[in-house]
């Protein structure tokens, strides 16, 4: 499960492109609080500390304790705006997450089991139907990851979202439906050599006589047996 972390902020005057300039300047991130009962909130973040905090990786499933001049603040970041040219940050979006609140968060699947799995040994290839679920969790039970055991899988084999045990709880927000996380699929080379049999045991068919009474082909000489057909009648003057 996600753990708290606490990430120190102060509080920011003022709203728009020149506050925020100026604090890009001092090395700072300017970032938003809302949701919940309160109003939003402009702070400020110390931009390496930010930095140290989504190397860690899964910042967007992280739960966070802000802490804003000693008022402390449980939030998880909803959007981080990254510098198209040097990808660092440049803005934050934190969202307040009282007692008992759910959250919908996107979390990464990962996979294990790769070196047992029998489909991968016969020469399979694991096809990722969902790099990431989008998912329903309770604030205390936020998942830092899905993980997929793909040990027992054979070729032309799936796992599907009901094969999952998710934390108490967690739901996917796809609901009604039985969706497929993954497979594992024969080699490209299998299904080539598949493709190619099927091809040529439905050559026969294709190769097969003309019907009865259809015309031959021009130049072909009448089948043996075989009435010509009668000339046409010549066109009345």
């Amino acid at each position: 499960m996600a753990q708290v972390q606490e990430l120190k902020a102060e509080a920011r005057e003022g709203r728009g492109k020149g506050p925020s300039y100026q604090a890009r300047i001092k090395g700072l991130i300017p970032g938003i609080v809302y949701g919940g009962k309160g109003e939003p909130e402009t702070v400020n973040v110390d931009a390496r500390t930010l930095e140290r905090h989504i190397e860690k990786g899964a910042f967007l499933t992280t739960l966070l304790m802000l802490d804003v001049a000693g008022k402390k603040t449980r939030v998880i970041p909803r959007q981080l705006q990254l510098d198209p040219v040097s990808d660092r940050p440049v803005h934050v979006d934190f969202m307040r997450l009282a007692e008992g609140a759910t959250v919908r968060l996107e979390v990464p699947v990962h996979f294990k089991g790769q070196g047992e799995s029998p489909g991968l040994k016969k020469g399979g290839v694991l096809n990722i139907v969902r790099h990431k679920m989008e998912l329903l969790c309770p604030a205390d039970s936020i998942p830092n990851e899905v993980l997929v055991d793909i040990s027992k899988l054979d070729i032309n084999e799936s796992i599907h979202i009901s094969a999952l045990n998710l934390p108490e709880g967690v739901k996917p927000t796809i609901r009604g439906r039985d969706f497929t996380v993954c497979s594992i699929v024969a080699p490209t080379s299998v299904v080539e050599e598949q493709r190619a049999a099927a091809a040529a045991a439905g050559a026969p068919a294709a190769e097969a006589a003309p019907a009865e009474g259809a015309a031959p082909a021009a130049g072909a000489a009448p089948a043996a047996g075989a009435k010509a057909a009668p000339a046409a009648a010549p066109a009345k003057k």
